[in-house]
Order: structure tokens, then sequence, then C-alpha cells
């Protein structure tokens, strides 16, 4: 069974459910939204594999929606669906950091064709941008089990705590933004959230006080940065 999920923001009603049946009957799980403001949330509230955005939308266009989505995860695939041939529009959707642009109308095969090639880079990209095992001085962390080994102590980490943990060896010695953890992990920024991940955060906190090579900082009014004490990065 595939277990890709698709988030399809398309505000062609017809053209989005025809989108979304045929992405269904080739395998994808998938999620229509029909305005950019819906596919944010939806983006937010959602885990998802890739993402087919149309750039003409009310509320909130295709470039602006992008823009919105890489602030939170700068890896996820984005695919530009768009009635636009222009250069400069190609361009654009480009440095904003799409991965592909298909310009209406366009064959249902060759979009398949696109996503499932798009899809296999990023299957693939992913396997090599974070190791099965990482170590880091006298941290070994396993992000598929759950746990991290600092010296000779096993630590068995919650959901919260393990993502929490990736994100900041993804961003050793550089700052993590509060905002893009909490949408990242939690999936929205709201005060609620933000307490529960200061009590994460905490918890991580003293974990690192096993060890004198690595702690957890507060950057004020910006974020967090877990740094190793003999780095020159602070």
């Amino acid at each position: 069974m595939n277990y890709t999920r698709i988030l399809v923001v398309e505000d062609d009603v017809n053209l989005g459910q025809i989108l979304e049946e045929y992405l269904k009957l080739k395998g994808f799980t998938t999620y229509l939204a029909t305005d950019g403001e819906a596919g944010l949330t939806a983006f937010y509230e959602g885990q998802y594999d890739l993402c087919l955005l149309d750039l003409m939308m009310p509320k909130k266009d295709g470039f602006s929606l992008a823009k919105d989505i890489r602030a939170v995860n700068t890896d996820i695939p984005i695919i530009f669906l768009t009635a636009k041939s222009m250069k400069e529009d190609v361009l654009k959707g480009f440095q904003i950091g799409g991965d592909d642009y298909v310009t209406k109308p366009f064959s249902m095969e060759e979009l398949l064709l696109r996503i499932t090639a798009i899809l296999r880079r990023s299957s693939s990209k992913k396997s090599a941008a974070f190791p099965k095992e990482y170590v880091v001085g006298n941290i070994r962390y396993h992000y598929d089990e759950n746990t991290l080994i600092i010296d000779q102590h096993n630590i068995s980490l919650t959901t919260k705590e393990n993502e929490l943990m990736k994100l900041f060896l993804e961003n050793l010695n550089q700052t993590v933004d509060r905002t893009l953890a909490l949408k990242r992990i939690w999936k929205n920024d709201s005060y609620f959230n933000a307490r529960s991940m200061d009590v994460y955060i905490a918890k991580l906190r003293k974990y690192f006080q096993l060890t004198d090579t690595f702690k957890i900082i507060t950057i004020h009014g910006e974020g967090f940065k877990l740094i190793q004490v003999n780095s020159d990065s602070y």
C-alpha cells in the first residue's frame, strides 16, 4: 500500500476533484484545498510528502503559499500548476523553491511521471541527509529508534523530544527559530503549543546536563540553539 500523502491546492473545483481522484486511483493519499489559506491550514495540520499548488488562487496565491510552506519545511517537494507560461513566472517559481512547474493543460500521465520522479529524488535526499546513527562528540542519536546516548547514558525520547532533537542536530550551533519549530512539530504556534514546547526543551536541557560539551541556549526574541561548547559557533 502507498502511504505517500499529497496536498493538492487548486481553486478550480472540477480540476481539483479530477486530480484528487486520479491520484487516489494511483494509490496516493490526497487532500484537496480550494484556496491558498485553506491549503496552508491543511499543510500545518497534516503530514505530506509533496504539494501540488495552483498559482492563481483567491486569498493566497501559489507563490505566497509556497513561501509559507518553505518557512516551515525546506525539503518537501513542491510542483506548481498554472496556466501561466511566462519565463519570469517560471523563474520565480524555482527561486521560491519549487521543484517543478507544469503548465495547463497537461496530461495526467505526464504529471504522474513528474510526481514519481520528484518523490524518488526526495526519498534519496532524505536518506542521505540524516544518517540512521548521528554521532557528534560524545552524543549518539538514533532518530528511527527515538534514542539519545550521552556517554554511557541511554535515553528513550518521546515523539516530541525526538523531533526537537533532530531539528536541533540538523541546525547544530545555529539558531532554531521558535515559530518554525512550533509549526514544523506542533503544526501551529498557539500559546498552548508554545508552552508545551518550552516543557520539552526543558527536558532536553536536563538530558544535556549529563555532558559538559553540549547545551541548549535561548536566543531571546528568536528561538533556541544547541551548541557544542568547545565550538567557536555561538
